[in-house]
């Protein structure tokens, strides 16, 4: 139950800043047979942390009235965590060849749901328990490492342990709970941190590089970073009765009265239509409508960004203000009007800038757009030039109903603010972003390589911003191929079946008990079944597709890399340019570009809404490749919409070793993972 509430707050700090880093814990003794080697230069270190869960008593930031909102909620408290947001993880950031061990503490109140088997396993349950996901990591699944299908009840610390190998990519990744039955819950209630791998590798003529190598400023240093975690905090608050407020037909009401509570206690708060009704509001780093300041006119940042949210889409484009909208604690904004505000307030031709990265990994080519998508669990990585100082929205653009989670079209949301300010009086007005962008950028590898490397990145540069040198993955070849997965996600809504969360294996659609049109062998997570046994060293082609409304996609362990999204005509929406023609919806801006790309985690769309024909009519057709290497042991894949996944839309894998009939067994790792990609 919440406390009682105290008197709204004045409203926290509007300044932006990066989440804070996570401190290093001090080391206890260890106990050893052997003489530890002496400290000295070496590849890799060990990094210690200490993070605990616990409830959190503070104020979220209401735009509608000025003030922060009292809320109660479950977060992550470590060195540094700042007591102006706590509702922010802190950030971990490590290098490849790195040990990174963190204290996990659970320090939430005792849950009897966690010991009561009477509970379905797809029920969600045990908002208390809790453990650890990297997401995007490339380490092993199993023991005290990446493994999501351990439990730690209340009172309980354990060491998680990720050994990062040396050729791990860098990049931008991030961490949350995992236990199924309480991830969305948790997630949402701004348990999520982000997780930087920084690398210092220059590419050399055999050996792809690390692209922060090339990111740096004319004058020397890192190039300025902004990290933006963005959160969808759905909170609700409480009656005098400590319990969440419900309306006349029994949904939560969300209205929140001067001394109630926030809390987030019930699946009820998650669904389809319920975050557009809260009226709640995209955090930033813990912060409603942060103010950023520091961009200089004319400077290239890069801007990471990582969907931390539970289950909305969320777009991100920057445009001039063409009014004066004054200080954010005086806008006194529903999120309601948001899409007004923006058509009022935002009216600056859109920016363009750069995508490099995706679910942090360096493409092969940058991407110019205007707006970028963002769906629950991607990360992408931005190049960004303001052209002249001032301010600057950052705002969401219209969404059809087909690109978001919601299957609902969305207006245009603002989520901040951008100060920038004079480039220096020697610098020239920047009129084309993308050329600027280009000059320095060139500038820089003209500055940090040599010889053929130099030559060979700044051919790549002038030729349309290509990145080939510092791509980490090969590009997977037809010869590679050995085999191949089906996966098709479905809800079965039927009115005479009950609501399933399932996941399949086959695309062929039977009919069920009731006569309804469901996927053959479709079925809701189970925890002792292994629907998926793959072999190390194995390599193969997946097709994604949805049978009902679309879902992202995402596996553990090891990424993936596109080969092509057909939409239902059969076109290939991945390539760049391409425009949805299905005649059923908009063009969607997600798909093109994305042929060749590595991800983690990929939107799956579908135009089904209602009951199945045979065959499907509606749906797209996703071909990835994967390579299977360096680890085996369990762990799962999933629908990224974080209450789909705790109600069984999830699967159990297995990676094992060859069954010794001509199979070879790779498990020195991907080897080239940093080989030279083909141009």
């Amino acid at each position: 139950m919440a406390p009682a509430a105290a008197a709204e707050a004045v409203p926290p700090k509007r300044v932006f800043a990066n989440p804070p880093v996570l401190g290093e814990a001090a080391a206890p003794p260890i106990a050893s047979l052997l003489k530890l080697p002496a400290p000295g230069p070496r590849r890799g270190s060990e990094r210690l942390y200490d993070l605990t869960i616990k409830y959190v008593d503070s104020t979220l930031y209401n735009p509608a009235t000025g003030l922060g909102q009292p809320v109660h909620l479950r977060t992550y408290v470590g060195t540094d965590t700042s007591p102006d947001r706590p509702f922010i993880a802190p950030t971990i950031e490590a290098a490849p060849g790195d040990t990174v061990r963190v204290n996990l503490k659970n320090r939430l109140p005792a849950d009897p749901d966690c010991f009561d088997a009477t509970i379905p396993t797809n029920t969600p349950h045990c908002f208390n328990g809790t453990n650890l996901h990297s997401h995007g990591l490339w380490v092993s699944p199993t023991g005290n490492s990446d493994n999501v299908l351990v439990k730690l009840l209340p009172g309980v610390d354990f060491q998680y342990e990720y050994n990062i190998p040396p050729d791990h990519p860098s990049g931008t990744f991030w961490y949350h709970p995992h236990l199924h039955g309480s991830t969305a819950l948790q997630v949402s209630s701004g348990m999520a941190g982000a997780l930087i791998v920084r690398g210092d590798r220059k590419p050399t003529e055999t050996v792809n590089g690390d692209l922060d190598t090339l990111l740096v400023k004319p004058d020397g240093g890192a190039m300025p970073e902004q990290l933006l975690v963005f959160q969808q905090i759905q909170y609700a608050c409480t009656g005098a009765d400590g319990k969440i407020k419900v309306d006349a037909d029994g949904n939560v009401d969300w209205t929140c009265l001067p001394g109630e509570v926030g809390v987030i206690e019930s699946y009820d708060q998650f669904g389809p239509g319920t975050w557009a009704a809260s009226g709640r509001w995209t955090s930033i780093n813990g912060v409603v409508l942060p103010e950023f300041r520091g961009p200089m006119a004319g400077q290239a940042e890069r801007w990471r960004l990582v969907h931390a949210g539970v289950r909305e889409t969320i777009t991100v484009q920057f445009r001039k203000v063409s009014r004066d909208v004054g200080p954010v604690a005086s806008l006194r904004l529903k999120a309601s009007d948001s899409d007004r505000f923006v058509e009022e307030s935002c009216g600056g031709a859109p920016v363009p800038y750069q995508i490099v990265a995706s679910d942090g990994l360096t493409m092969a080519q940058a991407q110019t757009v205007t707006a970028t998508t963002l769906q629950p669990g991607y990360r992408n990585d931005l190049l960004v030039v303001f052209p002249e100082p001032g301010r600057y929205c950052i705002s969401e653009v219209a969404t059809s109903a087909a690109g978001n989670v919601s299957e609902a079209a969305s207006g245009r949301e603002i989520l901040g603010f951008v100060e920038v300010s004079d480039r220096p009086k020697d610098k020239a007005p920047v009129t084309d972003v993308t050329k600027a962008l280009t000059e320095q950028l060139v500038a820089a590898a003209q500055k940090v390589y040599a010889g053929k490397v130099r030559d060979e990145v700044i051919a790549g540069l002038k030729d349309g911003l290509k990145l080939t040198r510092f791509v980490p993955h090969p590009t997977i070849e037809d010869s590679e191929v050995q085999g191949g997965q089906k996966l098709v996600f479905f809800i079965n809504t039927y009115p005479n079946d009950p609501t399933t969360f399932e996941v399949g294996q086959d695309f062929d659609v039977v009919p069920d008990a009731n006569g309804n049109l469901v996927p053959e062998g479709a079925s809701p997570y189970d925890p002792t079944r292994i629907d998926r046994k793959l072999p190390l060293g194995g390599v193969q082609e997946w097709e994604l597709r949805s049978y009902f409304v679309s879902h992202p996609f995402h596996i553990h362990v090891n990424p993936f890399q596109i080969v092509k999204i057909l939409d239902p005509n059969g076109k290939d929406v991945s390539v760049p340019g391409a425009v949805d023609d299905s005649g059923q919806s908009v063009a969607d801006p997600q798909y093109p570009g994305l042929k060749g790309v590595w991800k983690d985690t990929l939107w799956v769309k579908s135009l089904i809404t209602s009951g199945l024909t045979n065959p499907p009519a509606g749906e797209y057709k996703i071909f990835i490749r994967t390579r299977y290497r360096r680890y085996i042991g369990e762990f799962v894949l999933h629908c990224h919409i974080l209450d789909h996944e705790d109600q069984g839309m999830m699967q159990n894998i297995s990676i094992v070793l060859p069954d010794g009939q001509g199979g070879t067994a790779h498990g020195h790792g991907h080897g080239q993972s940093h080989a030279a990609a083909k141009p």
